[in-house]
């Protein structure tokens, strides 16, 4: 850390970090600053896939993150992971590629007044880091197939990741393993009136299939591997300082000739306080729990709540850490006959054994797998206008996660609210650093997540009674055929639903007229110069999904609009 000054200083080594690295250092005449609170990612549970079983829940790689106790869980309280190692939550998380719907980023547009949010102008950018195993069409990128946004048009933008011949560094392959009751629960959708489907990820992605992943050849595929190694490591411009955690931003006044202006950081090296400073921008990539925290610590949020805690106020911005969205997914267990499932094949040493040879040998296998396998997203109702369920469909079962699975074979088939009503908050509880902040996602505080949640068990159950699966006896294990009124169903929900982990929404983006946007349509933070957040958090909207490739997307516009707010900045320079 003897050299503090940058161009750029990006806060966060995970999903957006990563991207947003790769792309700003590709300017050899920019310095570039990446800065993580974790680990590297050499812990060997990161990259294979499975490894997500010791990864959630282990300090090595994990914030550690709980709720608070919330009504509409009956005073339950969840663990929350998040990502605290290179790579963020694309270390930990459960690999699947998801984009969500077109009508997501139709309505994202509509809510910040800029239509390049809709899905026509961010498929290009979906398109830009893909590598896909089908190759390269309408509506995916892949590797060594230059997208539309790598044709020469003069911006240094494009003329730099020409040169560097950047993308299709985003690795989407399909399962390396397959389940025959999986099988028969996606034929069994189908005949409950779900199609079925082979790719989720062209604007609707109504039906049922199973999932694609970010792996390659077996190996989980983060954003560390795909965009820091070795492009970034290999440059003389990029610095990284990992085990290092952000205590707060530093903030110069507004005066008579200038504004609010974020002109770095202060930083937590395990000894010492360092500042680093920031002669162009300050980026903010910690995530929808992290970023909020940052900014509240930084004097910027809702200043009679930053007051309380004796933080003197830089800019009061009401909405930081409101707005917090999330998927809740309500997990019903079945048990089955005639098949064996992971419950029993795990149970012995020669299964385990079996497992790992497998998986050694050949890369495939229970130890290749996503912690979710068959997916569906199809509507709670027919009324619906668009699908607003999505299923996670698993070989396996247990009473909750991190827990040992069950001893008889089962099948899990979780099933969230695609688009909650119910909105959380993430505010700090002291002002010191490194304390958690409190995390209330307030879910099924609806009567409407309540009436959908009563309704999606009702569909799965429906789904679970076709002909398809009934070489298989499936019977109710939880939660149990005698709740059947949506009072009873919704309560039950509270009782055995989880998080997805999915948080979005805390630094919202909108229009200089919403009370409680964060950040504008270029993701810059209203009224504080030099500072963007660049995260899940600057999400209005939960997209109808995954989260993690979506954030990609969001980084990739990000990197394009900072390097060309650069190039304006050296004209008038």
């Amino acid at each position: 850390m003897s050299e503090t000054t940058f161009d750029y200083i990006i806060i966060g080594g995970g999903t957006a970090g990563c991207l947003l690295a790769n792309r700003l250092s590709a300017d050899a005449s920019k310095r570039v600053l990446l800065i993580e609170a974790g680990r590297k990612d050499d812990y060997h549970w990161i990259h294979i896939p499975v490894g997500y079983l010791y990864c959630i829940g282990n300090p090595r790689t994990d914030w550690l993150y709980n709720t608070e106790p919330d009504a509409g869980l009956n005073g339950r309280s969840l663990r929350y992971p998040r990502g605290k190692t290179l790579g963020g939550c694309s270390s930990i998380n459960g690999m699947i590629y998801m984009r969500g719907q077109a009508r997501d980023y139709d309505q994202w547009g509509q809510l910040v007044g800029d239509a390049t949010w809709g899905w026509e102008h961010s498929l290009p950018y979906f398109m830009l880091h893909e590598d896909h195993h089908k190759g390269a069409n309408a509506v995916h990128g892949a590797r060594g197939v230059a997208p539309k946004l790598m044709q020469k048009d003069g911006s240094l933008y494009r003329d730099l990741l020409r040169h560097h011949n950047a993308g299709g560094e985003w690795r989407v392959e399909k399962q390396r393993l397959r389940w025959d009751v999986l099988d028969a629960f996606a034929q069994a959708a189908v005949q409950a009136g779900i199609p079925a489907t082979d790719d989720f990820n062209c604007g609707n992605n109504e039906g049922v299939g199973y999932f694609e992943v970010n792996q390659k050849a077996g190996w989980r595929w983060n954003t560390a591997k795909a965009f820091l190694r070795p492009t970034c490591y290999g440059r003389p411009n990029f610095e990284l300082w990992n085990s290092a955690q952000v205590a707060k931003l530093l903030l110069e006044p507004a005066s008579a000739t200038s504004p609010l202006r974020c002109t770095g950081v202060q930083v937590w090296d395990g000894h010492s306080m360092v500042d680093a400073t920031a002669k162009a921008e300050v980026i903010l990539c910690a995530g929808a729990v992290g970023s909020p925290q940052i900014l509240q610590l930084s004097g910027l949020g809702p200043a009679q709540r930053l007051q309380t805690l004796g933080i003197a106020v830089h800019k009061d911005l009401p909405g930081v850490g409101e707005n917090l969205q999330d998927h809740l997914q309500i997990r019903a267990v079945f048990k089955v006959q005639n098949t064996t499932t992971l419950n029993t094949q795990v149970q012995s040493l020669w299964g385990k054994a079996r497992i790992g040879l497998e998986y050694a040998f050949k890369r495939t296998g229970p130890m290749s797998m996503a912690p979710s396998q068959l997916g569906a997203f199809t509507r709670s109702d027919p009324d619906q206008p668009y699908p607003n369920l999505e299923y996670h469909v698993q070989p396996l079962s247990l009473d909750a996660f991190g827990q040992p699975l069950h001893s008889f074979n089962a099948i899990t088939a979780s099933v969230c609210n695609l688009n909650p009503t119910s909105l959380g908050t993430v505010h700090i509880r002291t002002a010191r650093f490194e304390d958690a902040p409190a995390i209330a996602p307030n879910y099924l505080s609806t009567d409407a997540d309540r009436k959908i949640a009563a309704d999606s068990l009702r569909l799965t159950r429906r789904i679970v009674a076709q002909p398809a699966l009934q070489k298989y006896r499936p019977e109710e294990f939880k939660p149990g055929v005698q709740f059947q009124t949506d009072a009873e169903l919704a309560k039950l929900a509270g009782d055995i639903a989880t998080t997805i982990f999915h948080p979005v929404g805390t630094t919202k983006m909108g229009r200089a007229d919403d009370a409680l946007a964060v950040v504008d349509a270029r993701l810059k933070v209203h009224g504080v110069a030099g500072l963007r957040v660049v995260d899940a958090g600057v999400m209005p909207l939960i997209t109808s999904g995954n989260t993690n490739s979506p954030t990609l997307m969001i980084a990739e516009k990000a990197a394009q609009w900072i390097m060309e707010d650069a190039a304006v900045s050296a004209t008038k320079g």
